[in-house]
């Protein structure tokens, strides 16, 4: 003998059995899936940040250098300034391989390029790990969250402008300034500078 359909075992039947079911299906297990995002995502907004960033870098030296030339490593420290760190880090790292792309022009010129370039991925991300944490409401007045992407925004341009200037400096010949102290740490293994 079959067990007894309860109301809300038909109503789910009857909603899945079209297509705007189906989607309301969707979007009430979208909105769950968002309010678990909301609640966890209070302790890992640099996080996301970090994530939307390197995707939106990666995504714009994908023409250059292929899919993922910037691989995220997940488990880090997340403040702000190793956030920031691992982004100028990790982007920057890549500027030989887009170099050798433009054998012809000034290296000089290509540095500002690839600068402009990673800039304009961050930039990108940024918008949409910001974005995404308004619609968590995570951002008010007065939001560690707010104050930690701030922060790891001014210390990503800081520390693409440094090694801009460190990099346009070696092919003058300068000598090679020393960071900051307060300068973003690259991510191991990686060359922050030129």
């Amino acid at each position: 003998m079959p067990a007894k359909s309860t109301p809300l075992d038909e109503a789910q039947k009857t909603a899945t059995a079209s297509s705007q079911g189906q989607q309301n299906l969707r979007n009430a297990q979208i909105l769950e899936a968002s309010l678990q995002v909301s609640l966890q995502t209070g302790n890992d907004s640099l996080a996301l940040l970090y994530r939307t960033a390197v995707d939106a870098i990666n995504q714009e030296l994908a023409p250059e250098l292929g899919p993922d030339a910037i691989q995220n490593a997940m488990g880090q420290d997340h403040s702000a300034q190793a956030t920031a760190g691992r982004i100028v880090g990790l982007s920057t790292a890549m500027f030989d391989a887009y170099a050798a792309r433009y054998p012809d022009k000034a290296l000089a010129e290509v540095a500002q390029d690839f600068v402009e370039l990673i800039r304009g991925g961050f930039e990108q991300g940024y918008q949409e790990a910001e974005d995404i944490l308004n619609s968590l409401g995570v951002l008010g007045a007065d939001s560690p969250v707010a104050a930690g992407i701030a922060q790891t925004y001014e210390l990503v341009h800081k520390g693409y402008d440094d090694w801009l200037q460190a990099k346009l400096g070696a092919l003058r010949g300068d000598a090679a300034p020393s960071a900051p102290a307060d300068a973003p740490s690259a991510a191991p293994g990686s060359a922050a500078a030129p």
